[in-house]
């Protein structure tokens, strides 16, 4: 396998699970890291203790890729010694909190793995002085979204005042499931009165995500969320939504949930929507997640009141963004549009970029986003870490040829190339 020069003492040791799922640190070989395929020159400077709320995962049937320190070799270790004697062992890798990006993934083999790992963005991770170590980096700090500040033991009896201040209807039953079943953030915001808060809308989506939350007819993989089953009344959305924007600090309420399909399916449910919403209140930011995909769409919903769009993309690169969307009956350049038309009808525009080490950070990739920042005027460009088995995802992914830089230079490089253009992690309230 391939030698790594750097300085190899200094880095985490290496750690693997056996078939039980219990995690040890390895007594020689030392972390290692992949970016797409290939073992990365892993610096302690690409790495953070594992903060509180990060998750770990074993990987089975993937022995890890661990660093020797004396050669400087990556080598695949398929067997160690644990309290229990000698047993197979697997690779390991961590799910960061939010508003951390990952820069490289878990360096383990795939060769044996027969199936899709569920849908999490698996990070590199090690052990040293008594902590674990994750290769990331802070993009956002942002307490609105920290996980300290969800408690299930405020969301139940949130949930329980909730019922007794406002009419219930399905679209509110939908989301008492989402906050404590899938524990979305967002819907246990509504709940809890702050923040942003979501209004799903849509039964239908015209993309076949390869890491879509949830819907999977190729089943390559669990759905991490249950679709919504049914088409929400605009009286239901509106009385939700200025309730939560006139009482809630901070703001924001979206249609666009990862329990939903594409929300533009519902274009003309979203506008009147919002445009009753405005009616009624002033208060708070209106904003729309979307693949973006009808320009003409995106036009109608931004007229009717809207005040900020968050358009998703894997790459600025159209193979790329092909590859992994699968759209149809638009194309990308569709999207590219959408963009620019919200710029003009006056929204505090959002990419929601889905990163993945090892095809974001490459120069063609860096270039093609200036050029897109550049064309289109975007405001801020969320740095998402994309949730999807890396083998699945790099093996759908066209040939790469451009060099790799790094997840860290590459934000560096945007920042300087696009100096107008804020990078984060989070939507932002913009009244």
């Amino acid at each position: 396998m391939t030698r790594i020069k750097e300085n190899i003492h200094t880095l985490p040791s290496m750690v693997y699970a056996d078939e039980q799922g219990n995690i040890y640190d390895h007594p020689y070989y030392r972390m290692a890291g992949f970016s797409g395929r290939d073992p990365a020159p892993l610096q302690t400077v690409d790495l953070l203790p594992l903060p509180e709320f990060s998750k770990l995962f074993y990987m089975p049937g993937c022995p890890p890729v661990g660093l020797d320190p004396e050669t400087g070799n990556c080598v695949m270790v398929s067997e160690a010694e644990t309290n229990k004697g000698v047993s197979a062992c697997f690779g390991v890798a961590a799910f960061l909190e939010p508003g951390i990006v990952r820069t490289y993934l878990p360096a383990v083999d795939y060769g044996n793995k027969n199936y899709n790992l569920p849908m999490w963005a698996y990070t590199a991770v090690g052990f040293r002085e008594n902590q674990y170590w994750a290769a990331g980096f802070v993009i956002e700090d942002n307490p609105r979204w920290d996980p300290r500040n969800y408690d299930d033991l405020d969301l139940i009896p949130g949930i329980e005042q909730y019922r007794k201040n406002h009419s219930c209807g399905p679209l509110v039953e939908h989301l008492v499931r989402c906050a404590t079943v899938n524990h979305c953030f967002a819907a246990k915001n509504l709940f809890l009165g702050r923040w942003e808060g979501p209004i799903p809308v849509s039964q239908v989506c015209n993309a076949g995500c390869l890491g879509c939350l949830s819907y999977q007819p190729e089943h390559l993989c669990e759905e991490s969320h249950q679709r919504l089953s049914f088409r929400p009344s605009k009286e239901e959305i509106v009385a939700m939504t200025v309730a939560h924007l006139e009482h809630s600090p901070q703001a924001i309420m979206s249609f666009g949930q990862g329990c939903e399909g594409e929300p533009l399916t519902e274009y003309e449910l979203i506008a009147q929507s919002v445009k009753e919403i405005r009616k009624r209140t002033g208060a708070g930011t209106i904003n729309l997640n979307t693949n973006g995909s009808w320009p003409d769409r995106v036009r109608r919903v931004a007229e009717a009141g809207l005040d900020s769009i968050r358009i998703s993309l894997n790459s600025p690169r159209k193979e790329f963004y092909r590859a992994y969307y699968r759209p149809r009956g638009y194309d990308f350049p569709d999207v590219v549009k959408s963009i620019k038309i919200a710029r003009e009808a006056g929204l505090y525009t959002m990419v929601n970029y889905l990163v993945f080490p090892g095809i974001s950070d490459r120069e063609e990739e860096i270039e093609a986003m200036v050029a897109l920042v550049e064309k289109t005027g975007l405001n801020f460009l969320h740095l998402k870490n994309l949730c999807i088995d890396p083998e699945l995802y790099l093996d759908a992914m066209p040939e790469e040829r451009s060099a790799v830089v790094g997840m860290r230079r590459m934000a560096e490089m945007l920042r300087r190339a696009c100096p107008d253009l804020e990078l984060g992690y989070f939507n932002q309230p913009v009244r």
